[in-house]
């Protein structure tokens, strides 16, 4: 019963119904394990025997209708696909068909899609969506296994408790969520406060009501949160900060620890392996130094191109290699370099942008950097930053530093990058603003 995300949940239940399993804070409600199997059996009664076997595609917010979703589909032997819950339903029937699935939840009830036939073989645990810059999903499948040794692996490396209380802001479906909020709940019992927006004052408010003690977030987030106009103790009952889903600058890592004395602890991870290293102390997050060793149960190895290859039990096929440019250091630390494949030439010379973006990550006062050839002239550069900067003032900085065929034509200053759903930089948005 065990081998499986609801097996582990069942038992959960059955130990300790009255236990904590959610806070909704858009409903102000506290959801015992008892009242979310409750929930689980109201959605089961809701699934024709015809979705065992199928891929399910379902976009809900945070909260108990997605938790009690998510395991009803697993219980009835589907394979849930969650998406972007702000996903209109047209555009969710389109993710649904390119995925292959059978049935997309939609406005509360199972749509059947064009009668697909029951899939051969093992049956994935969940498909993770990624489309990285695309915009295109790619399905990922992962095992149950897969997906709790991602579970324990993480709870290990980070400290979370079953008595911890979870700060549920970045999405459930994601990669991240998936494996810092909803496998430590469904395995361990990791209770979760699911925010509705995630507001300064309002996230204020809620750690002051609620007392959370792990708070899983997203640069973007934490660069809001350190600008915010709120007291220097308003995280006070957190006891980790962890920032995962895109670089988070040093200045923001100081800012927010000066603010309200939480480190910000560094996490990567992608899709395809969950959970890969961690900044367990903090202090190379603060420097920008690293984004920490290895989690336990995983291993990492030097690869072609300057990448490295992960392994562990929770990756699939065994290993991978993650597309970023990253090395090991002798002391275990991984060090990102870019991402790798993005060299370019320019005036018939060669250049990696991933080494031009680091570059402007490094000069005082910015925050992130986004290189690619110019829109009008490939010969030369362009450049989107987020700073307080002019583009003057980085073009200035730039001369000083480096060849002048490197220096990009166009700079667009933006006071932040414009995000995808999942809390990463939106390629395509910022391939738009290279365009003024």
């Amino acid at each position: 019963m065990n081998a499986t995300l609801h097996g582990h949940w069942q038992s959960l239940v059955a130990a300790a119904p009255d236990a904590l399993a959610l806070i909704d804070a858009p409903g102000e409600r506290r959801w015992s394990r008892a009242d979310l199997a409750a929930q689980v059996t109201a959605f089961r009664g809701k699934l024709p025997a015809a979705v065992a076997r199928q891929r399910v595609t379902f976009a809900l917010p945070n909260g108990p209708d997605w938790l009690a979703l998510f395991i009803a589909l697993l219980e009835a032997g589907a394979t849930p696909v969650p998406l972007d819950p702000a996903e209109p339903a047209d555009a969710q029937r389109v993710i649904a068909e390119t995925v292959g699935a059978g049935f997309a939840w939609i406005d509360g009830a199972p749509v059947a899609l064009n009668n697909r036939p029951r899939r051969r073989g093992p049956v994935p645990a969940l498909i993770k969506l990624t489309s990285g810059s695309t915009g295109r999903p790619r399905a990922l499948g992962f095992t149950h296994a897969q997906m709790l040794a991602d579970g324990r692996q993480v709870c290990a490396g980070m400290g979370i408790r079953p008595d911890d209380l979870n700060l549920a802001v970045i999405p459930f479906g994601h990669s991240y969520g998936l494996g810092n909020l909803v496998v430590p709940l469904l395995a361990q019992g990791t209770p979760c406060l699911c925010a509705d927006l995630p507001l300064p004052h309002a996230l204020a408010a809620l750690v002051a009501r609620h007392r959370p003690t792990v708070f899983p977030t997203v640069p973007a987030l934490l660069r809001v949160l350190a600008a915010a106009d709120l007291p220097g103790d308003a995280f006070a009952p957190v006891r980790t900060v962890i920032s995962a889903g895109a670089p988070l600058g040093p200045e923001v890592a100081v800012s927010f620890f000066s603010k309200y004395g939480r480190k910000p602890h560094g996490f990567y991870g992608s899709s395809e392996t969950g959970g890969i290293s961690y900044d367990r102390d903090g202090h190379d997050t603060l420097a920008g130094a690293s984004v920490g060793v290895a989690l336990p149960g995983v291993t990492i190895a030097a690869a072609r191109g300057g990448r490295i290859r992960v392994a562990s039990a929770a990756v699939r096929g065994g290993s991978f290699s993650p597309a970023d440019r990253a090395e090991v250091d002798a002391d275990g630390r991984v060090v990102l370099r870019g991402r790798a494949g993005r060299l370019v030439k320019i005036a018939g010379r060669r250049l990696d942008l991933g080494d031009l973006e680091t570059t402007l990550r490094g000069l005082a006062g910015v925050d992130d950097a986004f290189v690619a050839p110019h829109p009008d002239d490939a010969e030369q550069l362009a450049a989107v930053v987020a700073t307080k900067l002019t583009a003057g003032e980085l073009r200035a900085l730039l001369k000083s530093r480096l060849a002048a065929w490197k220096v990009p034509r166009r700079v667009v200053p933006v006071v932040e990058f414009p995000l995808t759903a999942r809390g990463k930089p939106d390629a395509a948005a910022l391939r738009k603003l290279l365009l003024r």
